[in-house]
């Protein structure tokens, strides 16, 4: 095994791990923001003072974190002065790394494999369904293994 595979493994690893901690979790309706603050029984204001901002600054905020436009350091000094700390992670919606890798590899092998069959029957040579079927597993098993310089190109 080489380097380049230990290292892509840990990764992975690391990216799985998070996605088991946080399985099932979701953001609140009211985002994280406000519903720790009323989780700490913390106003708008304690949470403004502790920052040395407005109480409007926290609302803008936690409007922000709701329309997708808080920036990640705005999030964490708010969280800090909350007494809490901010974490965030990208996961694969699978919930795991290899499924994302071997859905492509086989995105990638029934392309392959399509454009051989076409000419394949072009020359009156084509192949059964089932064998078409083997040649597509044997090939996104290769193509996850090896994931060439292209693999995550659309092609």
């Amino acid at each position: 095994m080489s380097v380049k595979t230990i290292v892509q493994q840990q990764y992975r690893n690391i990216v799985d791990s998070a996605a088991a901690r946080v399985a099932g979790l979701t953001t609140p309706p009211e985002g994280w923001l406000r519903t720790a603050r009323s989780a700490l029984g913390m106003s708008g204001t304690d949470v403004a003072n502790k920052m040395g901002v407005t109480r409007a600054r926290i609302t803008k905020a936690e409007h922000a974190e709701l329309t997708g436009g808080i920036t990640l350091k705005s999030m964490q000094v708010t969280a800090e002065a909350m007494g809490c700390r901010f974490v965030y992670a990208i996961i694969p919606a699978s919930g795991h790394v290899e499924d994302l890798i071997t859905a492509q590899a086989r995105t990638k092998a029934m392309a392959i494999v399509g454009t051989a069959s076409k000419h394949m029957a072009l020359e009156d040579q084509t192949l059964p369904d089932d064998k078409i079927a083997e040649q597509v597993e044997r090939l996104t098993r290769e193509l996850a293994l090896e994931m060439p310089s292209n693999f995550w190109r659309d092609q």
